[in-house]
């Protein structure tokens, strides 16, 4: 253990060694799941249609290797959530911000994730997608609206020592504007062993 210990925190160190994890992509229906599970995968926009069945794709974010797992964000989908959730290193909780008439919903999904048991130590990334749009609430309007400023970690590199709960942080973005969720996603690589 100390020998494979010590060759992977080398070859990380180097930049050589690729870390792996698995990742929910949640939210409700429109949140832009799928848009931006493809514009990690193929670096380009297109039209989708609501994601009926989970779908799984595998992706390299900086050094990580990660499975990604796209469940849909429609009523019935979201009762299949729960299965996921043992399997997981991350989650990325997708908000509309130009949708402020779900708002409500969202936070009552999003609630539901931050207080199941299995998940009390997976990282939270939640981002709030849609920016571009003239009626996109801002920052900080979407951190009192879901009550986050309790929970959330900061933003940057964190000692994961020093955290008191589980890692969560809000990003805001826009997956049609390529904007914001480079930063998100190095944010979370550092919470992925």
């Amino acid at each position: 253990m100390f020998i494979w210990d010590w060759l992977t925190g080398m070859l990380s160190y180097l930049g050589l060694y690729k870390k792996s994890g698995k990742l929910l992509l949640l939210g409700l229906d429109n949140a832009g799941k799928t848009s931006l599970l493809r514009m990690l995968r193929d670096d380009r926009m297109g039209q989708h249609n609501p994601t009926i069945h989970p779908t799984s794709e595998e992706l390299c974010i900086g050094k990580i290797k990660f499975t990604t797992f796209d469940l849909g964000g429609h009523r019935s989908a979201r009762k299949v959530w729960l299965d996921y959730f043992p399997l997981v290193d991350a989650i990325v909780f997708l908000i509309d911000v130009a949708d402020q008439a779900r708002f409500e919903e969202a936070k009552q999904e999003l609630n539901y994730i931050l207080t199941e048991e299995t998940l009390s130590t997976v990282p939270i990334l939640i981002l709030g997608n849609k920016i571009d749009l003239f009626n996109a609430v801002s920052e900080e309007q979407l951190l009192s609206a879901f009550q986050l400023h309790p929970v959330k970690t900061g933003k940057g590199p964190m000692d994961k020592s020093n955290l008191r709960g589980r890692p969560l942080e809000l990003y805001m973005i826009s997956v049609f504007k390529k904007t914001g969720y480079a930063e998100a996603f190095r944010w979370l690589s550092q919470f992925i062993d």
